[in-house]
């Protein structure tokens, strides 16, 4: 659960991080909020040192929780309900993280 927790956490960074420059290139928001972006994005990176696995298996299972985040964001933040396709693509892609992540050693 910590590493899921951890893998979660690392996404929210990445997609805020990425999210606030593109309000600002596509909606006309404040440059201001490159700042907190930059910071947010910071933090992504510092996040991923923290992951317990060789860098390679941890980007490739963190993809399967990024996805996974986006489609809640999309939910949440853009107001766009996913349709049973996402969350077919979400089962596929935590499947195969839980397959890279924890595997046996």
């Amino acid at each position: 659960m910590k590493t899921f927790t951890l893998f979660v956490l690392t996404a929210l960074a990445e997609i805020v991080g990425c999210y606030l420059p593109y309000r600002w290139l596509k909606e006309g928001a404040s440059a201001w909020l490159l700042l907190p972006a930059g910071c947010s994005l910071a933090v992504f990176a510092w996040l991923l040192t923290l992951h317990p696995s060789a860098a390679g298996r941890t980007y490739a299972a963190y993809g399967g929780v990024y996805i996974s985040v986006a489609v809640i964001w999309l939910w949440c933040v853009d107001g766009v309900r996913p349709t049973s396709w996402d969350w077919a693509g979400v089962a596929l892609t935590l499947a195969g993280m839980g397959l890279i992540a924890f595997q046996p050693k």
